[in-house]
Parts: structure tokens; C-alpha cells; sequence
């Protein structure tokens, strides 16, 4: 490992690790912003050679190499239903990222709008200095599949996952961030805290260049409100949609709420402006008469509704 990579995970600041990327990339200029685009309109173009020696993966648009979420914990339906990964990092060198810290667009009556996802392209070279960033110092080589904290309920859990070196991991995190006094794997806690930060922080500092992620496509999530009374209640827009086509997964262990693949036409039908970050909370009138909340989800290069 490189000896500036060498730095103490537990104390490492997040601009400290960005700028490792930076040094580990030779100084050059700082990747080319990717044009936008979604599921189907990711990038493509012929698979990047793997330097030899180096930490093996995928190379392809959709393959997953590095991906940080958060599920579980107190929350919402509406909400968990519309949480996007933070970060994922695909095989071609795409990135694809949302600081949650980050402040939204402004809400539109009901309507709760997330902030939109970023995108940008790494190289070869900056794929390899983060994967072994993640691994090493990330703590993630390492790492068991999960650590818990007793001392506190009701929390999220933070999820890792990584695809390199020839190993499929995935590491689940519960509370991470919240580190009361004597919780048992402090400095992996810490180190993993520092990752997760990194990872949702990494344009900071010039180290790319984001453009906007522009999903082709999304997922609604249709959900009954019997009872709900507001001023801003609109009309079912979808002449061709009926309510009955937002189903649930047959599938006992996957989405548990009736949802739909929404193409970008069928949401710009409701008028609402920024939308491509997803949103929450919007109600509306079905053609049966009754009262749905509808919520939406940007879907990733990976991902089907």
C-alpha cells in the first residue's frame, strides 16, 4: 500500500482522504463529467483493462463494485421506500452519489422532494486508489458481516458492499454515527464512519466534476390514505394507469408496498418541477375515488422497478 495511504483509519478526516485520491491519480486533471443518464442510458463503450496486479472487478456499467446505503431503523414507509444508495461506484468507473446531509429542494405543499443524484467518471487509476482506500483504510478487507450497538435503538444500519479482489462482502453497520462512550469496535466503527463520509463527500475539493444524474426512469410507490384531508389533493393524471397496476412483490422478502416503473413522461404529467431526486408524500385521487399517497424513487443503472 502506498505510503500516504498510511494514515490512522480512526482519525482520518474526510478532506484528508479525498486528497489521497487526488495523489494517488498523479496529479493529473480531474475525471471528464459523464453525460447524464439512467437504467438504459448509462454508460457503455468496451470494458476497461484491469492494470495487472492491481485489485481485480467487473468492468461493466451495471456491475456493482462499491456501494454504501443505509436501511431499517424508525422511519417512514414513504420514506424508506424512496431511499437511494448514497454511493455506488460501477465497474466502467461511473459514480453515482448524494451527500444525505445535503438540504433538498424546497417542499411543494405535501410534497417532500430529495436533492438529485450526482454522477461522474473515474479512471482506471482513481477506481483502483478508492477501492484499496475502501478495503484498507475503510476497514472493509476486514471487516465482519456485521457490528452492533447495544446502546442504541431504533437507529438505521449503515451497508457496505463490495465487489473487488475476488471476494462478494457485504458489511452492515447498526447506528453508525452514533458512537456512545464504550460501544465495543470503536476504531472500526471509526474507520467505517470515515468511508461512509468520503464516499458521499467525494466532489469535494475538485476531485471531480459532477453533473446531474438524470434517471430514464423511476418507481412509483402507491400507498393507501384513507381519511387524509389536505388542500393540495390532486387528480389522478394517467388516463392509461390504473390503480391496480402498482403491485407488491410475490416475492415474501422483497418490496412489501404496491409500486410501479414510472417512465420520465408519466411524471412529468404531474407538474411538479425538480423531481429527479424523488420525492415523498405526494397525495392524490385515484380513479376508484379514493385517497393514495404517491411516492417516487430514481432507479440506478442497476436497478429495475
Amino acid at each position: 500500500m502506498p505510503n500516504h495511504l498510511r494514515t490512522t483509519a480512526s482519525v482520518v478526516a474526510v478532506s484528508a482522504l479525498s486528497l489521497v485520491i487526488v495523489a494517488c491519480s498523479g496529479g493529473g486533471a480531474s475525471p471528464s463529467p459523464q453525460s447524464s443518464g439512467g437504467p438504459t442510458g448509462a454508460p457503455s463503450g468496451s470494458p476497461s483493462a484491469v492494470p495487472v496486479g492491481a485489485i481485480d472487478h467487473k468492468t461493466g456499467a451495471t456491475d456493482v463494485v462499491l456501494r454504501y446505503e443505509e436501511g431499517g431503523g424508525f422511519m417512514i414507509a414513504a420514506f424508506a421506500a424512496t431511499m437511494v444508495p448514497h454511493f455506488t461506484l460501477y465497474g466502467d468507473g461511473t459514480i453515482v452519489f448524494r451527500d444525505p446531509s445535503e438540504e433538498g429542494p424546497p417542499a411543494i405543499g405535501s410534497v417532500f422532494r430529495m436533492g438529485p443524484m450526482k454522477m461522474a467518471k473515474l479512471s482506471e487509476e482513481q477506481v483502483q486508489d478508492l477501492l484499496e482506500l475502501a478495503l484498507d483504510q475503510g476497514g472493509l478487507a476486514q471487516a465482519r458481516p456485521e457490528y452492533s450497538n447495544d446502546m442504541v435503538s431504533d437507529a438505521s444500519t449503515a451497508i457496505f458492499t463490495v465487489n473487488a479482489g475476488g471476494a462478494t462482502k457485504t458489511v452492515s453497520i447498526y447506528a453508525l454515527g452514533i458512537e456512545a462512550p464504550g460501544v465495543a469496535d470503536g476504531p472500526a466503527r471509526a474507520a467505517f464512519l470515515g468511508l461512509a463520509q468520503t464516499l458521499t463527500k467525494i466532489d469535494e475539493g475538485g476531485i471531480v466534476t459532477p453533473s446531474t444524474y438524470e434517471p430514464t426512469a423511476y418507481r412509483g410507490i402507491l400507498m393507501d390514505s384513507p381519511g387524509v384531508v389536505a388542500p393540495d389533493i390532486r387528480t389522478w393524471p394517467w388516463p392509461d394507469i390504473k390503480t391496480t397496476d402498482f403491485v407488491i412483490d410475490p416475492d415474501p422478502n422483497g418490496r412489501q408496498l404496491p409500486v410501479r416503473a414510472m417512465t420520465v413522461a408519466e411524471i412529468e404529467a404531474l407538474g411538479i418541477g425538480e423531481y429527479s431526486g424523488g420525492f415523498q408524500n405526494m397525495l392524490i385521487t385515484g380513479p376508484d375515488g379514493k385517497t393514495y399517497t404517491f411516492s417516487l424513487r430514481p432507479l440506478l443503472p442497476d436497478e429495475k422497478a
